[in-house]
């Protein structure tokens, strides 16, 4: 258990360092639509959890959004 724990621990510290970095390299001109885009992976994270019922609340969330789709 604690090998796992430490192993993932690593995998984050890691990611952090790697992402500070790229980020860094970014020109100031990019910076902008690349947030755009990271904001809209971040959307569609946010909307797939939604859609994925576990509870009788999150169910009527999820009818909800099917439905708002269909406004088209």
């Amino acid at each position: 258990m604690g090998n796992v724990l430490l192993q993932y621990a690593t995998v984050l510290v890691l990611s952090i360092f790697v992402g500070i970095e790229i980020i860094a390299k970014v020109p100031s001109i990019l910076h902008t639509p690349l947030m755009s885009g990271s904001n809209a992976i971040h959307g569609v994270i946010l909307v797939g959890s939604m859609l994925r019922p576990k509870s009788p609340r999150r169910r009527a969330t999820t009818r909800w959004l099917r439905e708002s789709r269909n406004l088209d």
